[in-house]
């Protein structure tokens, strides 16, 4: 574990979190820190929320190529539209690309190969459900679909692309998995009273476990322990790969809430300690700029390399972590995902 300045146990506190969301502001990232303007990249769900302020960001700093990656592409041009006001240096696109399809994964992927260069690829989309479903495609339980699956497949057929667009560049290309300090919340019942040799992943699909709230937590848990195994296979300098936390923030994020008591009164919260999206999409445009080879595997918080949920440097996390590793392995087998990691470790 790298030498912190506070231990999992602290950072993980409820009135740590309270203090970084009243009193701490992440700096803007300045023109004259970086140099942007040959550089392309992507990001998902940038059609809004912190998704659309660092695509807004990387234009400000006047990055020569940006691909929106949304879902909607009618939302995805109002954004385009919006980030084109005013400006004439960035080229910027609308690609479609739904993360609950992994033949929509895989087709968008396919599209990157084409490109020119690519420097930064940004795993911003997420999402909150307040019931139980199952994705219809995969059988497994939406928010992890989307969270966790979704995005370590997008991270391992994106590898590839960005060692082999990055060749001429000076420092590695940056693949930034969006986190949250709720990781550290989660309970993640699912994992207790597993059989030897009962899959994690089936537990998350069952809907008598199903706890709306501790989910959302939990996958984010799980994408901290993918990054840990990653990060031991894939070296930096095929990319680096890091999960900056940009806090609470106002966003739509917890639209399928809306409606409800319980969003009602989160509505009320947010308003008293959430971020702007524009301060919370720093924390992106931080991770994919600022940080290099150090923060290869790492959790970055308020622009700071910092630890992880606790339980990911516990001997129970590190088992966790290699379970999980083995059962993404085998669900993305269809892709060749072990080759494919195998194939960079030994560049």
């Amino acid at each position: 574990m790298l030498d912190f300045d506070t231990t999992p146990e602290k950072r993980a506190t409820q009135s740590a979190f309270f203090k970084r969301q009243l009193r701490v502001t992440p700096p803007a990232v300045k023109k004259d820190e970086v140099e942007v303007s040959h550089k392309t990249a992507i990001i998902t769900g940038s059609n809004t929320g912190i998704g659309f302020e660092c695509a807004r960001q990387l234009v400000d700093l006047s990055i020569a190529r940006l691909i929106l990656a949304v879902r909607s592409e009618s939302s995805g041009q109002k954004a385009r539209s919006a980030l084109l006001a005013g400006q004439t240096h960035t080229i910027i696109e609308v690609w479609p690309l739904d993360l609950e399809s992994y033949k929509s994964i895989q087709s968008f992927v396919d599209r990157t190969r084409g490109l020119d260069r690519l420097d930064i690829f940004v795993n911003n989309a997420g999402m909150t459900k307040r019931d139980f479903a199952l994705n219809t495609e995969t059988g497994h339980e939406t928010a992890v679909q989307v969270n966790y699956l979704s995005l370590a497949l997008l991270t391992v057929l994106m590898l590839p692309t960005l060692r082999d667009k990055n060749q001429d560049s000076a420092s590695p290309g940056r693949i930034v998995n969006v986190n949250s300090d709720v990781a550290s919340w989660a309970k993640f019942k699912e994992r207790q009273g597993l059989a030897p040799g009962s899959s994690l992943l089936a537990a998350l699909d069952d809907r008598s476990k199903y706890d709306m709230m501790d989910r959302y937590y939990t996958t984010k848990l799980l994408g901290q322990l993918f990054l840990v195994e990653l990060a031991k296979r894939v070296p930096p300098t095929v990319a680096v790969i890091n999960a900056p936390n940009p806090g609470l923030c106002h966003s739509g994020l917890q639209r399928d809430f809306d409606g409800t008591i319980g969003g009602f009164l989160f509505v009320i919260f947010k308003r008293l300690f959430a971020r702007t999206p524009d301060i919370g999409a720093r924390a992106l445009t931080d991770a994919a700029l600022k940080h290099g080879l150090e923060s290869h595997g790492q959790y970055v918080e308020d622009c700071r390399i910092q630890p992880m949920a606790p339980i990911v440097y516990k001997p129970e996390g590190v088992k966790l972590a290699e379970q999980l590793w083995k059962e993404t392995m085998q669900e993305l087998e269809f892709v060749k995902a072990t080759e494919i990691i195998e194939g960079l470790s030994s560049k």
